[in-house]
């Protein structure tokens, strides 16, 4: 893993949903990409952190890797908020299901605790 990879939490019916129209437009949980103009998204280091603030209440998510090479819209590397020193990769518009590489399914670990896959 680089850190030219990128990854989005995707809520599994999110996902479901995004599949059989070819993209996905969600930015976080329960925002879209039109009402925040960009998808919200993590480099591998950073998905822990991101699951255990924004999701320590959800038992499953899904993992999308992105290939920012066959995305159409631009990646920007930026602040979440302003002021903020981590930077994160953004998508300013919806993300094709063909430039999701791969999907991980991710369950939250018994103690309540969102551990980064082995595999990622």
């Amino acid at each position: 893993m680089t850190e030219d990879e990128i990854f989005h939490l995707a809520m599994p019916d999110d996902w479901a949903a995004a599949k059989p129209v070819g993209e996905y437009r969600i930015s976080t949980r329960g925002k879209t990409l039109d009402e925040v103009g960009f998808v919200h998204c993590s480099f591998a280091a950073q998905l822990e952190g991101v699951a255990n603030r924004l999701y320590a209440d959800v038992a499953e998510l899904v993992l999308l890797q992105i290939e920012p090479e066959l995305l159409e819209a631009e990646v920007k590397v930026e602040p979440a908020t302003p002021g903020s020193d981590e930077e994160f990769p953004h998508v300013y518009g919806p993300i094709p299901t063909s430039a999701v590489i791969s999907t991980t399914w991710w369950d939250r670990g018994d103690d309540g605790i969102w551990r980064k896959p082995v595999s990622i």
